[in-house]
């Protein structure tokens, strides 16, 4: 699988990434988590992203590879309490989850710790920078970064103080391609677009519940109208997924699933490689010219 080098860090990462949030929320079986994790180490990917609130995701994945350390880069983060005693974005209560997802993850580090859509507020007062900085001194993450999107992560790109941008990207969330990856791009963040298929909105024909985690995109994407998501699913998913990874300054692309084989499905799409540049282009000539105001990158 494709490696790109990770912003200004030592990393080369594969171009696609394990999103841990499935295995959590979808009370995923151990076993499977095991298969799923080991074939997809065994292949080539080496990314591996959670979080403190994915439920019992990191315990998953420290069970299922800390014995494979060396074999994968791991990304978690931090800044929801999801069970600790004290509130969100306090920075004693950051302290203690940091601690909490090594002892999950079973390892003395991570090499990413971003905060979770913290917002613009919050990082201004600067206490929750300094427990990320202080970690990082510690040996307990080897770099940090920003997980968000609009001006929230704006003006976290902005601060200098971050080595990474987690930010929503794909083919119904553009707004981060002329916000936030220029400026990134000139600070040598590594970038990690998130949400890199739209969470395939379009596989339903009929308007889905209001409530469902895919509404926003389903309903954008009657707008879009794109020419380039109709047949095949999986051709179409191959195309979207190839776009995303085809936008200047993006490293990787975390998709998430808690099925043992969805993860090799969405890693051959990519041996097409980059999308063609002409198809590329109409994307996102179609999102200038469509898109409202408020469409902004989705947390």
């Amino acid at each position: 699988m494709e490696k790109r080098t990770y912003g200004k860090t030592d990393m080369q990462v594969s171009v696609l990434g394990f999103g841990g949030a499935e295995i959590g929320f979808e009370g995923a079986d151990q076993r499977e988590v095991d298969r799923l994790l080991g074939s997809a180490l065994d292949a080539g990917l080496n990314l591996i992203d959670t979080a403190e609130c994915y439920k019992n995701s990191e315990e998953l994945i420290g069970r299922a590879i800390s014995g494979r350390r060396s074999d994968y880069y791991l990304f978690t983060k931090c800044g929801h309490a999801a069970g600790l005693d004290l509130p969100d974005w306090d920075p004693r209560m950051l302290e203690q989850s940091i601690d909490r997802s090594l002892a999950r993850l079973k390892t003395d580090y991570v090499d990413v710790i971003h905060l979770h859509s913290c917002s613009e507020e919050v990082l201004k007062r600067g206490d929750v920078i300094d427990v990320l900085k202080r970690a990082k001194e510690q040996g307990k993450t080897r770099f940090i970064g920003y997980s968000g999107d609009h001006t929230n992560a704006l003006y976290a790109v902005r601060t200098g103080a971050f080595d990474s941008l987690m930010t929503s990207l794909n083919v119904a969330d553009q707004e981060a391609i002329d916000l936030t990856l220029s400026e990134a791009a000139e600070r040598g963040m590594g970038v990690v677009a998130k949400r890199p298929v739209a969470n395939v909105a379009w596989r339903h024909a009929a308007e889905p519940d209001a409530k469902a985690y895919e509404y926003p995109y389903w309903q954008r994407l009657q707008k879009l109208n794109y020419g380039l998501l109709q047949g095949n699913l999986e051709e179409t998913v191959g195309r979207a997924l190839r776009f995303t990874l085809s936008t200047p300054g993006v490293h990787t692309a975390i998709v998430g699933t808690a099925k043992p084989d969805r993860w090799a499905e969405n890693a051959r799409l990519l041996e097409r490689g980059a999308l063609p540049e002409a198809e590329y282009l109409a994307i996102r000539e179609r999102w200038q010219a469509v898109a409202e105001a408020d469409w902004i990158g989705l947390e």
